[in-house]
C-alpha cells in the first residue's frame, strides 16, 4: 500500500513523517487520558465523593485537551512542513530534469501533459506525502497502542476490537486494483482533454478561417464528456469504499461496545471499566478510517506520480567533463535509429571546419534535421562517433560545448520579455551598443527604435512583429551571443524574400570567422558554401562546392534544377 519508488522520491524529508506519526501518538494517548478522566469523574460520581476529588480528573482532562491540541497543531505544521518541502523538491527536481534533458523531447508528453504533471501532479502528491503517509503508519501504530491498553481491562472486547481493524485494510485492498487503474485513466483522460484545448487555443486562427471551430468543439466536447465520466467512476468508486469502510468501522466498534457491557452485565467486569472500553472502542477504527479516507486522495496523488517518476527516470544524454579544445566537428560512420529497427542515418561521414559554410541539403525525409539534433546533443549514434577537435561529444562538458554552440531554426523561441532582456539571456554582458549593431546587421535597429527601443515587449510567442523580424531577430540574439559554432536548420524557412536574404548575407559573413552550418531545403540559399552534402534516405549521396556537385550531374544537379525551373514558374 506504500509505493516504494515514491516513498524513495522524497528523501532527506522521511524524517517528517516519522515526526508526525509520534506526534498523532502522543495525542492520540492523550486522548485516552481524557476519556479515563471522565470515567474516573463518573466513577467519583457514583461513589459520592468529595467535591475536592473532582480536582484530580478535571486537572488530568484538562492537561490532556492541552497535550491533544497542542499535538494536533504541531501534526497539521509538520504536515505543512512536509507538504511544502516535497512541492518543492519535486518541483525543484523536474525543473533541473527537463533542463538535464535540454534540446532532447520527453517520452510522449505533451507540453499541456508535462505542464499538468509538473504543476497539478505535484500539488497531488503533496497530499500523499503529507497526508496518506503519516496516516498510514499512524493507523498501523493505534489499533496496537489500544490493545496493549485495553487487554488489561477485558482481553475480549481488546482482542474483538482488534480483529475487527484489518477488516478496513481488507476492503481498501479489495478496490485497490481497480483504483489504481481508474485513477490511472484519469489521469490520462485529464492531459488528453488539456492536450485537445491547447491545441485548439493555439490552432483558433486556423480553425476560424478554415469554418472547422464547431467540429473542433464537439471533439473537445467529447474529450470533456469522457473526462466526465472518469470523474464519476472515480466519486462512486470513493462513495462505495467509503461506505465500506464506514459499516466495517461502526459494525466493529459495535461488537466491541456490545462485548463491554455483556462483560458488565455477565462477567463481572466493573461498569466504569465497560464505559470506558465503550468509550475508546471507536478510537480504534478512526486512525484506519481516515487512512482510508485518505487513500483514494493519495492513488490520484500515486498516478501523477507514476508520470514524475517517469519523467525523472528518462536516460540523460551522455555528457563528460572534458572541456571543448578544438571546433572542428567531425560524424564518422554514424547511424541512428529513433526506434531501434529503421535507420534513418546509415553510416554518415560528414566534417565541419573550423571556419567557412558547410550546407547539407536533400529533399524532406533523407535525415537533415536528424543530423542536426545529433551536432546539438539531443542524440547519441547507434554507432560511430561524432567528435569535437577530435574528442568524442560524450566525453565533453554540456556546458562547455554549449558555450561554443549557437542554433538558429524557423521556430527559434523569443521570449515574452523585453528586447533589451532577450538579448541579455544570450550574453549578460552585451551593451545597448552591441545589440543595435546586431539590429543593424539584420536591418532592425530602424523598427525597433520606432517601436518603443529595446524596452519593446515581444508578446508571447513573438505575435507583435511579423515572421521575418522574428527570425531576424532571433539571428540578431545569436550573433550577439558571439559563439564559434553556428548551426542555421531551415532559418529561412516561411520569410518573406527580404528577410531571407538578410539572414543568407549575415550567415555567409559570420562563415569568415565562424564554423556555419546551414541545413535549408532551398537550395539557392546554399551556392555560396564552402562544402555541400547532399543526402538521400539518410546517406550521404555527394559532397563538394556548387559548381562541382553541378558539374556531376547527380542528384544534387537535378534537385536544384528542378527548384530553379519551380521559382522562375512561379515568378512568370
Amino acid at each position: 500500500m506504500i509505493d516504494k519508488e515514491l516513498f524513495k522520491l522524497i528523501g532527506k524529508n522521511k524524517k517528517y513523517i516519522f515526526i508526525a506519526v509520534a506526534l498523532q501518538v502522543l495525542g492520540l494517548v492523550a486522548n485516552v487520558g481524557i476519556t479515563a478522566s471522565i470515567c474516573w469523574a463518573v466513577y467519583l460520581a457514583i461513589t459520592k465523593a468529595e467535591p475536592i476529588i473532582y480536582l484530580y480528573p478535571a486537572i488530568c482532562a484538562v492537561t490532556g485537551i492541552a497535550v491533544r491540541y497542542t499535538m494536533t497543531r504541531l501534526t497539521g505544521d509538520i504536515k505543512d512542513v512536509l507538504g511544502g518541502k516535497v512541492k518543492k523538491d519535486l518541483r525543484e527536481r523536474t525543473y533541473n530534469k527537463i533542463v538535464k534533458l535540454g534540446v532532447r523531447s520527453t517520452d510522449g508528453m505533451s507540453m499541456a501533459g508535462l505542464t499538468q504533471v509538473s504543476m497539478e501532479g505535484v500539488e497531488q502528491l503533496d497530499l500523499y506525502y503529507s497526508s496518506y503517509l503519516p496516516q498510514f503508519f499512524f493507523a498501523l501504530l493505534a489499533p496496537i497502542i489500544l490493545f496493549i491498553i485495553c487487554v488489561w481491562i477485558d482481553w475480549r472486547t481488546a482482542l474483538v476490537l482488534l480483529v475487527c481493524v484489518p477488516l478496513i485494510p481488507v476492503s481498501i485492498i479489495a478496490v485497490s486494483k481497480y483504483a489504481k487503474k481508474i485513477f490511472a485513466k484519469y489521469w490520462g483522460k485529464y492531459t488528453s482533454m488539456g492536450d485537445k484545448f491547447l491545441d485548439s487555443v493555439q490552432g483558433l486562427k486556423e480553425l476560424k478561417i478554415f469554418k472547422a471551430d464547431k467540429a473542433q468543439h464537439g471533439k473537445m466536447n467529447e474529450s470533456a464528456e469522457e473526462f466526465r465520466k472518469i470523474t464519476m467512476k472515480v466519486l462512486v468508486m470513493q462513495l462505495a469504499s467509503t461506505t465500506i469502510m464506514d459499516l466495517v468501522a461502526y459494525g466493529g466498534a459495535g461488537a466491541g461496545i456490545a462485548l463491554a457491557i455483556c462483560g458488565a452485565a455477565f462477567w463481572g467486569l466493573s461498569p466504569i471499566y465497560a464505559l470506558f472500553l465503550c468509550l475508546v472502542a471507536v478510537e480504534f477504527f478512526l486512525p484506519l478510517r481516515a487512512f482510508g479516507s485518505a487513500f483514494h486522495v493519495a492513488m490520484n496523488g500515486a498516478s501523477a506520480g507514476k508520470k514524475i517518476i517517469s519523467l525523472l527516470n528518462t536516460p540523460d544524454p551522455e555528457w563528460g567533463t572534458e572541456e571543448v579544445c578544438g571546433k572542428t566537428i567531425e560524424l564518422k560512420g554514424v547511424t541512428f535509429s529513433y526506434d531501434g529497427e529503421r535507420d534513418v542515418l546509415k553510416n554518415v561521414f560528414m566534417t565541419f571546419p573550423e571556419k567557412g559554410m558547410t550546407a547539407i541539403v536533400g529533399e524532406s525525409g533523407c535525415g537533415k534535421s536528424t543530423v542536426v539534433n545529433m551536432l546539438v546533443g539531443a542524440f547519441r549514434p547507434k554507432s560511430g562517433n561524432i567528435t569535437v577537435g577530435d574528442v568524442p561529444l560524450e566525453r565533453l562538458s554540456r556546458e562547455s560545448y554549449y558555450s561554443h554552440l549557437a542554433a538558429v531554426s524557423y521556430n527559434t523561441y523569443i521570449f515574452n520579455q523585453t528586447v533589451r532582456e532577450n538579448f541579455l539571456l544570450a550574453n549578460k554582458a552585451a551593451t545597448d551598443e552591441q545589440i543595435y549593431a546586431a539590429l543593424e546587421s539584420v536591418n532592425l535597429a530602424e523598427f525597433i527604435k520606432e517601436n518603443g527601443g529595446l524596452d519593446k515587449v515581444i508578446t508571447e510567442d513573438a505575435n507583435n512583429i511579423s515572421g521575418g523580424q522574428k527570425q531576424r531577430l532571433a539571428l540578431a540574439v545569436n550573433l550577439v551571443a558571439d559563439k564559434d559554432i553556428y548551426v542555421f536548420d531551415e532559418a529561412t524557412s516561411n520569410i518573406d524574400v527580404e528577410s531571407e536574404a538578410i539572414i543568407m548575407r549575415n550567415i555567409k559573413a559570420l562563415s569568415q570567422n565562424k564554423s556555419v552550418i546551414v541545413i535549408s531545403h532551398r537550395l539557392a540559399n546554399v551556392v555560396p558554401a564552402d562544402n555541400i552534402y547532399f543526402m538521400e534516405n539518410g546517406e550521404v549521396k555527394e559532397s563538394g562546392a556548387h559548381t562541382v556537385l553541378m558539374s556531376d550531374k547527380h542528384g544534387y544537379e537535378k534537385l536544384f534544377t528542378t527548384q530553379k525551373q519551380l521559382e522562375e514558374g512561379y515568378a512568370l
